[in-house]
């Protein structure tokens, strides 16, 4: 059978039925999931291909009530961290026929439009990264019957699914880190001040810090922005009596702490000034950083996001409850050297407290 129709006309199911010599309802369920026999799929297949024929996305929605899109909420791209997040989770949701819509947030006090915006999409599900205010987002999400996880962050209230890194067990490793490589000075540049993940970090590493019978770190705020974190560096080290060591709260801010130190105050990075970051991105890494820092176990998170959203969007048993996930402080050159370390499966030299006091 040959069909004739306008060049400029897409095709559409009804011309890939009369080609392949099957009913309309047959190709539908070829595209959404329902059953046909083995004989009409091959039929439709090929007669699809001979007219380059795309089902419609919009359609097959309304079809199956399913959009088969995931929402993914953002703050600052330009941290190399959430890049990384969004291209493996993307990688992984296509894996089962899922496919992302990012949406790009600026740490808004009022984050409605934001909202609308999701919930117009008509996702199946979304993933907000890291936006101290995502909690109530994420809440009216969930009310609209939208499955939520919130990465990287946590619900103080505990509403909404969260999966985020041990947090307070990262910036203690790194205050005992420098501890155990002979600092008895220490600075400390936190992120936004109404994060979660930037509270406990600050606190654990100061509690780590005093317990150990030194000083409260001197604390300059970074705003976990590349700036920012260039002005708190200066700041900390134009002190009176500068901290030899600081703790960045995330790697992005440790890159700028590391570039302002070796070009404004000539410091030997890893030798008279010991710089740590957190998340442990493609780049830290790099000859030219060789940041230590406690690494988020990104494959193991994603894993979890990727069980909960697929198991609410099904209708399965969903655990709530908060994720909450223990990485390894990865040691590099950014750093002096401390005993106990040792090399794991992947050839990375690590540190555990526990190492430590054996």
């Amino acid at each position: 059978m040959v069909i004739v129709r306008s060049q400029n006309r897409r095709p559409t199911g009804s011309d890939v039925a009369r080609l392949a010599g099957v009913s309309k309802s047959a190709v539908s369920r070829v595209y959404t999931g329902g059953q046909v026999s083995e004989a009409a799929r091959s039929k439709i297949i090929a007669a699809a291909a001979q007219l380059k024929f795309r089902p419609s996305h919009t359609a097959r929605s309304l079809t199956t009530n399913r959009s088969h899109l995931i929402g993914i909420a953002v703050t600052y791209l330009d941290n190399q961290f959430y890049p990384e997040v969004v291209q493996k989770l993307s990688d992984c949701l296509a894996e089962g026929g899922y496919r992302i819509v990012l949406f790009i947030t600026h740490g808004e006090d009022n984050l409605d439009p934001v909202l609308d915006e999701i919930l117009s999409y008509g996702v199946d599900g979304v993933v907000f990264a890291s936006s101290s205010r995502s909690a109530g987002v994420a809440l009216e999400c969930q009310n609209a019957g939208v499955p939520v996880v919130m990465f990287n962050s946590v619900d103080p209230q505990a509403r909404v699914k969260s999966v985020a890194p041990a947090n307070e067990i990262g910036a203690r490793t790194a205050a005992a880190y420098l501890i155990a490589a002979g600092h008895t000075s220490f600075g400390l540049i936190s992120g936004l001040e109404a994060s979660t993940t930037s509270i406990e970090r600050r606190v654990a590493f100061a509690s780590e810090v005093a317990r150990a019978g030194f000083e409260k770190p001197a604390i300059e705020p970074g705003h976990y922005t590349f700036d920012g974190a260039v002005q708190a560096t200066r700041k900390l080290l134009s002190l009176a009596q500068p901290p030899d060591a600081i703790f960045c709260t995330n790697d992005h801010m440790a890159f700028a702490a590391i570039q302002t130190a070796r070009s404004d105050f000539g410091r030997n990075i890893g030798h008279d000034l010991s710089i740590i970051g957190f998340d442990n991105v493609a780049i830290a890494g790099w000859p030219a950083f060789g940041l230590t820092t406690y690494e988020q176990p990104l494959g193991l998170m994603i894993d979890s996001i990727i069980l909960y959203l697929t198991n609410a969007i099904n209708g399965r048993a969903a655990n709530n409850e908060p994720e909450i996930v223990e990485g390894a402080l990865i040691v590099r050159t950014s750093a002096r050297a401390a005993l106990g370390c040792t090399v794991d499966d992947g050839g990375r030299m690590t540190w555990q407290v526990k190492a430590a006091e054996k």
